[in-house]
């Protein structure tokens, strides 16, 4: 079982905190000791897209931890005050600097042993010419035989590859997949 034990300190007001199960409740929660606040650790939502220019796919070589140097589908943790379509519009603009026209949401994935899910969206890459942020060490478009599968970053960006080159060949249209990751 997945446990995060995020908390040693009580954010409202300093106090050490004790996993255990309030009333009422069926599982540890992080409990003040001091004021009795209980504080929710859940599940973060990374959200991206799956961006296409005629016949290739976007990738982008990450710059950053983790996974430095692998390719990834442009993504990253979702704000608050965003949805999870202008998360992902957004984190395409900072990781490729590419501009797209957002399509219907995709893949939902659930990453148990991270504390994730994530949401990825088809998009149409509006212009093949993109100006990576900080975080992207090249972006670029690859056709399918040209994917750096051993490259990928993530489990869930090649899930999501996976299942889209598998629903262009069968040409019957793109539904909403999931998966729970492991």
């Amino acid at each position: 079982m997945f446990l995060t034990r995020r908390f040693k300190h009580c954010p409202s007001c300093g106090g050490q905190v004790a996993y255990q199960v309030p009333a009422d409740d069926n599982r540890e929660r992080a409990t003040c000791t001091v004021c009795a606040a209980i504080h929710y650790e859940n599940p973060l939502n990374v959200v991206g897209t799956l961006p296409v220019w005629e016949e290739q796919v976007l990738l982008c070589k990450r710059a950053i931890e983790p996974r430095y140097g692998k390719w990834t589908l442009p993504a990253g943790f979702m704000e608050l005050g965003e949805t999870t379509a202008e998360g992902a519009l957004r984190e395409t603009d900072e990781e490729a600097g590419a501009r797209i026209e957002l399509q219907p949401l995709y893949c939902v994935h659930n990453v148990v042993q991270a504390g994730q899910v994530h949401f990825f969206y088809r998009a149409r890459l509006l212009s093949p010419a993109f100006n990576p942020g900080p975080e992207t060490l090249e972006a670029r478009l690859f056709s399918e035989d040209e994917i750096p599968w051993d490259e990928l970053a993530f489990r869930t960006v090649r899930e999501t590859l996976v299942r889209f080159f598998e629903d262009r060949r069968r040409g019957q249209g793109y539904g909403l997949h999931s998966a729970d990751i492991r």
